[in-house]
Formats: structure tokens, C-alpha cells, sequence
């Protein structure tokens, strides 16, 4: 059997997510203290009682979702995973690509902390609030809504943001540009338009204010080569280089998450098993439309460590 970790992105969070772990282990307990240390506040606080509004908050979402993933992690980590041993690649969606790189000791967790923090800021303060949309179309192929894209953009900016899944692609950009193309792509047949409840136009050339402020934060940071492949997001193939992971983490910013491609590569590449580590299996659901008969395992609870640690022996 050959295995990938993977690690969800913005969307996965809920109150209460990473908190079973924590209670019934101490090595989960101690990612989410250097966690609340690197970012100076009570992150677990807000993700463990809320409420559900602050959590959602992109600055302190994307540094909760990672913490949840190691957290289960390291679980796994002490009960005998070795990455290197028993997993072929790593790949996160999105944000999820900084939990895939800590996972993988290419960054150190107090960093991946603070550089998730600084890129939910930035992407926040990117575009002032109400300017850009983000909408999912679903039941048309990534070539079509690329089409809808264009035609809707007039001058402004309009383009695919993730190719998520087969029928599932989420635009971004300017918010009349999206609205011109929901409803564009409903003429042409999609079978949802729907705008997303998200606070900024995430992965479109309105996020290059972003992108300058993670270069440079990532430049302040070690990058170390990690022990397994990261399956990168802009290129859905995989990297190992520091120097490469640096120039894919800024691209990523602006760029697509070609997260349909990365999962097909994986699966054309002979990952037959796919680990779905932190909150949520909102990767589990794709997977099976990505690539279907292929085996996923979800770890997120203190109930799924023992059968995901039988499926690794």
C-alpha cells in the first residue's frame, strides 16, 4: 500500500475541533501550548469554546486548522508512525499545504504558527471587505468555468481559484465579476452558482498585496527539506527543493489550488491510500469524487487512531 497525508484547509474549522485529542493526549496538548506561545494568545481557547464567529476569523482559522492536524499528528507520531517509512508524499489544500510542510519537518511548528497568522492577515487586509467574492460552480468542467471567467471579468479580475474536484470549481476576484459570472455560468448550465460566506477573494491577482508580505516572511524563516515530497498546490506535482517550496508558498497566494490535479498525480503516481489529518473530512469527500475506489482514512478523533495506525502497520 502506498500512502499520502493530506491536510484540509480553511472550511474544515468548528468549535470544539482538535479538543478530544488534547484531553487524552499530552503530546496533542503540547502542540496547541507552543501553538498559543508562538502567536502570544489562547488560540485553543477560541477554537475549544469559541465562539464559532472568532474562530472563523481568517487570521486565527488558518493557524487553528494547522494546529488540529499536528496535533493528530504527533498522536500518531507516538504511537509509532515514522513519515518517512510508511508515507510516499504530503499535500494540504491550501493553508493546509503549511500543516502538510510542518508535518513533513520542513518547517518548525512555531514558525508554521506565525507564518499562518501573518498570511491570514495579509490576505485579509488585501482587499477591503465587500470588494471581492469568491463563489463555487458546480456541475461544469474546469475548462468551462475558465471560459465563464474570462467572459465575465470585464477588466476586472475574474479566474479560478481551486479546481477542487470533478464538477467543483470555486472563482474569485472582483464581486460584480463574480456575480456576472454565477450568473454567466448558470446560462451555460452549471448546476449551482453560489456565492461563498468568505471574507476576502482568496487565490486571484487580488491577493498580490499578500503574496509580497509572505515573501518576505518566508524569507525570514528556516525551510528545511522535508523528509517526504510535498505534492505542491500551483504545480499538483510533487517538491522537495527549499528553495522551490519558498517560490510555490508565494505563487500559492495568487495562485490556483489545483487540488483535483494534485490528488489525480497521487493516485497516477500509485498512492492507493489517502490520510485525511486534522478536522473535518471535507478532503475525504472530494477524494472520492477525484478519484473513486481509492481508500481514505480520516484522523482527527481519538477514535481514529488506533484503526489509522492498523492501516499504517
Amino acid at each position: 500500500m502506498s500512502i499520502a497525508f493530506t491536510f484540509p484547509g480553511q472550511g474544515s474549522q468548528a468549535v470544539g475541533m482538535g479538543k478530544a485529542l488534547a484531553d487524552e493526549f499530552a503530546v496533542a496538548r503540547a502542540v496547541y501550548e507552543e501553538v498559543d506561545d508562538a502567536l502570544g494568545e489562547k488560540l485553543s481557547d477560541i477554537m475549544w469554546n469559541g465562539p464559532i464567529e472568532d474562530l472563523t476569523l481568517t487570521r486565527n482559522a488558518q493557524p487553528a486548522l494547522m494546529a488540529a492536524s499536528i496535533a493528530a499528528f504527533r498522536v500518531l507520531e507516538e504511537k509509532g508512525l515514522v513519515l518517512a517509512d510508511k508515507v510516499s508524499f504530503v499535500a494540504g489544500h491550501s493553508l493546509g499545504e503549511y500543516s502538510a510542510l510542518a508535518a513533513s519537518g520542513a518547517l518548525s511548528l512555531s514558525d508554521t504558527a506565525r507564518l499562518l497568522r501573518t498570511r491570514g492577515d495579509a490576505m485579509q487586509s488585501a482587499v477591503p471587505v465587500g470588494e471581492g467574492a469568491m463563489a463555487a460552480v458546480l456541475g461544469l468542467t474546469i475548462e468551462q468555468v475558465g471560459e465563464v471567467a474570462e467572459a465575465a471579468a470585464e477588466g476586472q479580475v475574474c479566474q479560478v481559484a481551486n479546481d477542487n474536484a470533478t464538477g467543483q470549481v470555486v472563482i474569485s476576484g472582483a464581486k460584480a465579476a463574480i456575480e456576472r459570472a454565477a450568473d454567466i455560468a448558470k446560462e451555460k448550465g452549471a448546476k449551482r452558482a453560489l456565492l461563498l460566506p468568505v471574507s476576502a477573494p482568496f487565490h486571484c491577482a487580488l491577493m498580490a498585496p499578500a503574496a509580497d508580505v509572505m515573501a518576505e516572511a518566508l524569507a525570514g524563516v528556516s525551510i528545511n527539506k522535508p523528509v517526504v515530497p510535498l505534492v505542491a498546490n500551483v504545480l499538483a506535482s510533487p517538491v522537495d527543493d527549499p528553495e522551490a517550496i519558498h517560490t510555490h508558498l508565494v505563487e500559492q497566494v495568487t495562485g490556483m489550488v489545483r487540488w483535483s490535479e494534485s490528488v489525480a498525480w497521487l493516485v497516477g503516481n500509485g498512492v492507493d491510500c489517502l490520510f485525511e489529518v486534522g478536522t473535518g473530512k471535507v478532503l475525504t469527500g472530494l477524494a472520492r469524487r477525484i478519484a473513486k475506489g481509492v481508500a481514505t482514512v480520516n484522523v482527527g478523533e481519538p477514535g481514529d487512531i488506533d484503526s489509522a495506525m492498523e492501516k499504517l502497520a
